[in-house]
């Protein structure tokens, strides 16, 4: 079975992930779609897939677009990198 298959977004409105800016009202909505993932079994499996697969829209893993690509940005533990930044 693959991961997706056990995902809670399977049974929500697909729209529901997929906002249209990030201002007033879609607010909410990107705050209903980060409820759906809060305590999805499959949270770290479809984050991990989105960062992997590069710039995806709307809610993966609990994550906006802008919130994965902070996460891109930021290095990788154990690194050089992240001794200095530290």
């Amino acid at each position: 079975m693959d991961w997706s298959e056990r995902a809670n977004c399977r049974e929500a409105d697909p729209d529901l992930f997929f906002p249209i800016g990030d201002r007033g009202p879609t607010l909410v909505q990107i705050e209903r779609a980060k409820a759906v993932c809060h305590d999805c079994p499959v949270l770290e499996r479809c984050l991990d897939w989105a960062l992997r697969s590069g710039p995806l829209e709307g809610i993966w893993g609990g994550t906006t677009e802008g919130e994965r690509r902070a996460l891109m940005r930021r290095p990788a533990p154990g690194t050089d990198a992240a001794a200095a930044a530290a």
